[in-house]
């Protein structure tokens, strides 16, 4: 095996870990992996429905059924952009807040056995390295 297939290997066993724990921590918020992730982005911006859709390989009316469902519960809402007026915004309410907090914070419990391992320069280290993986080309 080389040193890139050790790689590739790691990555895949820590994004299915990772993604197991927002599957089920989702499910039990009546969430799915996709909504958490729109809630996810969500959390500290505002965004176009098209940027949105874009950013998670969706399309625009696919994108805008998760928001309906998500406008439905009260978590976000749609305005026009402080910037620009005759831009259509999607962002979160208080109540959508306050469930990406408590879902945030479920999700740092849940693996924090797996970072907790780490010091606190290995865990600087493996969010540079993350984020350099991560970056968009």
């Amino acid at each position: 095996m080389t040193a890139a297939d050790d790689v590739l290997d790691a990555l895949v066993r820590t994004t299915f870990e990772v993604a197991g724990v927002l599957t089920r921590i989702g499910g039990e918020n009546d969430l799915s992996l996709t909504q958490l992730r729109v809630l996810g982005i969500l959390r500290d911006r505002r965004a176009r429905v098209t940027e949105l859709a874009a950013y998670l390989g969706l399309d625009k009316s696919t994108m805008s059924g998760l928001i309906d469902r998500a406008q439905r519960r009260g978590l976000l809402t749609r305005g026009r952009s402080p910037d620009d007026g005759r831009v259509v915004e999607v962002y979160m309410t208080p109540a959508g807040l306050e469930l990406v907090e408590r879902v945030h914070d479920e999700v740092r419990r849940a693996l924090a056995p797996r970072t907790g391992r780490l010091g606190p320069e290995q865990l600087d280290q493996l969010v540079g390295l993350l984020e350099l993986v991560s970056a968009r080309p």
